[in-house]
């Protein structure tokens, strides 16, 4: 137990080290997680690490996917929903077909271990492709097709990967009753998820206590998740359900003490699960190599790079003419929706990195069939994965900041950032004018001192002067210069109170209660502060 609990330690030192570097050398996290757990795998003497597929696709998943759901903006979702339905089903089921197709007829793999293999590798992953996206400044569109479509491209995928694998074990299947247990899943998931977010966010209204909440709030994807899954489903669509209802629901029902200590554990539980997840996915180079041995090296190149090649190759058969080719057909929707740049739509079929659920997916195939016999091609559908995985990740994912800055869309996500800011800007006034309205008709209707009425204003006053009249710095520097003084006096306002602390004129309870609003005041600052987004 106690071996256990110093690797964990040590990964989590790599996994700190890793971000340190990655930050420094501009490269995703992932990227260098991914290669340095190969790397570690290969060192002499460290332990063999396997990776439980039930910890990805029971422990590990649900919360990634909930957490990425409530960040996930249900009026842009739903703006885009037919290219997140085109990308997260049709293009699925489209990889997974030509998978099949090509193995089947290049290699000799039978029809149905074909289409479980592109089941697999049919889904692209929801954490690495966005962090590299977002950190390249993209447009917001192309952010949210890319989130949407990770969200549900998995159960997209799990779903089609369970029937697969019953039509091995079995020898059975259905088209017809296939598609229509697709259906039946996809709405019971939906109305399920969204009953498990109504009941949390009402559990949690009664609770009124943090601690309480946020202990509900891990929970829910769970309670979303698992029960689906156990009655045959995915559990992906009804956790996305659940997160995207408490996204649109539940701002006015959370206090603002759950909410700003909820960010911080959910903002420390994903980071340590991505990370960790691909670091250990890293890890199994080993017994994917050790197993390898019973197959001919040639056999495992030719396979793996043929379904790489054709996973990257369907994705941009499958969004080209899935982008234009409605838009020929009908006008009202290239009246409401107009034809977008094909640069837009390239990045968009660029960006399709595979991670740590295809994997998971590979290894949860069972060792043999239910006579007996060694379930076929399992080792080698293992490699393949893996291959996929680790040529999209590495590949795709160097080559994309060149590829954005190529084609100019980080200008362009630059200026609707700066757009956005603006629009922030003109909210914040606005907002504070219902304000200024409740302040003059409280004074009215009742009996407040002075005192109270002049600190009241005073504070609103103050709201209204920290707006500057643009967040652009190149066009207005005199809010970056507040913001860098007003933390230089926060900080010796901190040193002024630590020092009355050392010499025993306050205590250390009173030194925490106006710690914390100091840091509060330093977060409102960085939540303020413009972020100047790459050229």
């Amino acid at each position: 137990m106690e071996a256990k609990f110093q690797i964990f330690l040590s990964l989590l030192g790599v996994l700190a080290g890793t971000a340190l570097v990655a930050r420094r050398t501009d490269v995703a996290p992932a990227i260098l997680l991914l290669l340095v757990g190969v790397v570690l795998a290969f060192v002499p003497g460290m332990p063999s690490l396997e990776l439980p597929p039930e910890l990805v696709l029971l422990v590990v998943l649900p919360p990634l996917i909930y957490s990425a759901s409530v960040a996930m903006s249900w009026r842009e979702f739903r703006a885009n929903l037919r290219p997140i339905i085109l990308l997260s089903v049709g293009c699925v089921i489209f990889t997974a077909f030509l998978v099949a197709a090509a193995t089947h007829y290049l290699i000799g793999l039978p029809w149905s271990v074909g289409f479980l293999l592109g089941a697999i590798v049919a889904p692209p992953d929801v954490v690495a492709p966005l962090a590299i996206a977002r950190k390249l400044g993209m447009p917001r569109r192309i952010l949210v097709i890319l989130e949407g479509e990770g969200l549900a491209n998995d159960a997209t995928a799990l779903i089609l990967y369970r029937f697969a694998l019953a039509a091995i074990t079995t020898g059975l299947f259905s088209l017809p009753k296939a598609t229509g247990t697709f259906l039946v899943i996809v709405a019971g998931e939906i109305a399920f998820g969204t009953a498990v977010g109504w009941l949390s966010l009402r559990a949690r209204r009664r609770a009124r206590d943090p601690q309480v909440e946020i202990t509900l709030s891990l929970i829910t994807p769970y309670l979303a998740y698992w029960i689906p899954e156990h009655f045959g489903g995915s559990g992906v669509i009804a956790t996305v359900a659940c997160g995207l209802y408490m996204s649109w629901n539940g701002p006015l029902l959370i206090s603002a003490a759950t909410r700003l200590q909820g960010i911080f554990f959910w903002d420390l539980i994903i980071y340590l699960i991505e990370g960790l997840l691909f670091l250990l996915t890293g890890f199994q180079m080993r017994s994917l190599y050790e197993k390898s041995k019973s197959f001919p090296l040639h056999d495992i190149l030719t396979a793996t790079v043929l379904v790489a090649i054709i996973v990257i190759v369907a994705r941009f058969l499958w969004v080209f003419p899935g982008t234009y080719l409605p838009r020929w057909i009908s006008r009202q929707l290239r009246d409401r929706d107009p034809l977008p740049s094909w640069r837009a739509v390239f990045v968009v079929a660029f960006t399709g990195v595979r991670g740590a659920v295809s994997l998971a997916a590979a290894l949860a195939l069972p060792l043999t069939l239910p006579n007996g016999d060694a379930f076929p091609y399992r080792d080698l559908i293992l490699f393949v994965a893996f291959g996929v995985i680790f040529v999209t990740l590495v590949g795709l994912g160097l080559t994309l900041p060149p590829v954005v800055r190529w084609l100019g869309l980080a200008k362009d996500g630059r200026s609707e950032h700066i757009a956005e800011h603006e629009q922030e800007i003109a909210a914040r006034r606005e907002a504070l004018n219902p304000a200024l309205k409740s302040l003059d008709a409280i004074t009215d209707d009742r009996e407040l001192s002075d005192e109270v009425v002049k600190l009241l204003r005073s504070r609103h006053e103050i709201r209204v002067n920290q707006l500057p009249d643009t967040l652009d710095p190149e066009k207005h520097d005199a809010s970056a210069a507040g913001t860098a003084l007003t933390r230089e006096l926060i900080s010796s306002e901190r040193k002024f109170i630590h020092m009355l602390l050392r010499d025993g004129k306050i205590t250390d309870e009173t030194r925490r209660r106006i710690e914390r609003d100091l840091d509060l005041e330093e977060a409102s600052l960085s939540n303020r502060e413009y972020r100047k987004i790459p050229l």
